[in-house]
């Protein structure tokens, strides 16, 4: 109570001053001093005890005035405003706490949640690990089945194509016609199962092979390519319109094998054209630089250019145009390993145009 002496000092004065000069105004004071007492957060008891303190104080020297029952019944007003005032501040504290509360509640919920997401991104993170140590595996696998099919499938191949030569060679006048034909079609068929196989390990390399990325010039690629095609078939006439200085950022090597892949395609289904043309080139199309390929050929039936890229697909017959079907499978694999796509559009005995992207970056 020392810290509330001089609250009870000023509510002596008042009350004597109403005592012996009793007035409105000394009351008015009193109620005020209890509001400023509030609001110096003495409580409510202290309250109620200094106004009985004051009381016995004061009636030893007024005991038969009227005033004290006066200031008595003054009192009651204000005590009941102090109580009600006294209980808003409790509710508004409950309020407060269940407030609290319920944030915390809330934070310990989100917590909770944070904790679960961090538990399934540990749980995600491992399962790509594993996938990544499985497909690390499988490509080890695809490696040692790779190198199996080049060593030891040749082999058996090769035997075979080199004894049915000697046979036809040395042996041919021991067999007719349908048995030197028979025989052709074994070198024939072991050749192109040769072939097969080379593609297929052409399509495994590209896939799985490091990338290096580097400058390229495509158009110089498409020169080269156009004079190799020449080379075995000086007659034929074929023009070739290519756009120079097409760079692009990629990998050499695999790069090249799709423009050197469009441009045997090209010139493969050219080659019943008695004059055709050959372009190779770049357009751009919703902002992005897009390569090409154009031939005046045979071109093929858009409704199945779904199969164009399909390994072993293939639109026309291999007397027609001798081919494993790989060759496009593996530039769409490349492609892709470059982050771009390859299309084609087509009408049949107009030609065709193969399109393609290349968005590393």
């Amino acid at each position: 109570m020392n810290t509330q002496t001089p609250f009870k000092e000023r509510y002596v004065a008042l009350l004597r001053g109403h005592i012996g000069e009793p007035a409105e105004e000394y009351l008015a004071a009193a109620a005020d001093l209890g509001r400023e007492l509030l609001l110096a957060d003495v409580p409510i008891e202290d309250v109620v005890q200094i106004h009985q303190e004051t009381l016995l104080e004061v009636g030893e020297e007024f005991s038969a005035s009227p005033s004290v029952e006066l200031i008595n019944q003054a009192f009651g007003p204000l005590m009941e405003m102090f109580m009600a005032y006294s209980l808003a501040m409790r509710e508004r504290a409950q309020e407060h706490e269940r407030a609290r509360r319920s944030d915390q509640q809330l934070i310990e919920a989100q917590n909770a949640e944070l904790q679960q997401e961090i538990v399934e991104r540990k749980q995600a993170q491992q399962e790509l690990e594993d996938y990544a140590a499985r497909l690390e595996a499988a490509n080890e696998e695809l490696e040692a089945f790779s190198y199996s099919v080049s060593h030891d499938l040749r082999a058996p191949l090769r035997g075979m194509d080199g004894f049915s030569q000697v046979l036809l060679e040395d042996y041919a006048d021991q067999f007719d016609e349908q048995g030197k034909d028979y025989l052709q079609r074994v070198r024939t068929a072991s050749q192109r199962m040769g072939r097969l196989i080379d593609d297929l390990l052409e399509l495994s390399r590209v896939t799985h092979s490091k990338m290096r990325v580097e400058g390229i010039d495509l158009s110089e690629i498409a020169e080269q390519s156009a004079a190799e095609l020449r080379q075995p078939e000086p007659d034929r006439q074929v023009e070739f319109v290519i756009a120079p200085g097409l760079v692009v950022e990629g990998d050499e090597p695999l790069l090249r094998a799709v423009v050197q892949e469009l441009l045997v395609n090209a010139w493969k289904y050219t080659s019943q054209q008695q004059h055709a043309t050959i372009e190779f080139g770049a357009t751009q199309q919703d902002g992005k630089t897009v390569y090409f390929v154009r031939d005046d050929g045979i071109g093929f039936d858009m409704a199945y250019a779904d199969k164009l890229f399909g390994a072993f697909q293939r639109l026309h017959s291999d007397e027609q145009f001798p081919g494993t079907g790989i060759g496009l499978a593996t530039v769409q694999r490349i492609i892709h390993r470059h982050g771009g796509r390859v299309w084609a559009q087509a009408t049949e005995d107009e030609g065709a145009i193969f399109y393609f992207t290349v968005q590393l970056f």
